[in-house]
């Protein structure tokens, strides 16, 4: 069976790269040697990878991390740190004119 890999990368000056690929290993190697020099995280290396989701459809995959290209800073860390549940109380919209606060 062929799987997918959504993954993020924290990089050297603490921001972070989402992508999607077929071998995570080779993926990982390539933004770390620099064989791009028009990638995001050519001047930001080195990096680590902090975050792995594997699919087994590549539709899925790439769902999920332009899903997560949109999230916040803190959404990314709750899933990094493997906190799902702060996930979904951070995707709650807290503003005031929120359908939620409305007749608060």
């Amino acid at each position: 069976m062929k799987y997918y890999y959504v993954y993020i990368l924290k990089c050297r000056d603490h921001s972070y790269y989402t992508g999607v690929t077929n071998n995570i290993e080779r993926r990982v190697e390539e933004h770390q040697s620099g064989e791009d020099k028009n990638a995001y995280t050519y001047n930001k290396r080195p990096v680590k990878l902090v975050f792995c989701e594997d699919f087994t459809e590549i539709n899925q995959a790439i769902a999920f991390e332009k899903q997560i290209k949109g999230w916040t800073r803190k959404k990314k860390e709750a899933i990094i740190e493997n906190n799902w549940m702060k996930l979904k109380e951070l995707a709650v919209c807290k503003n005031q004119s929120s359908a939620n606060n409305f007749n608060k």
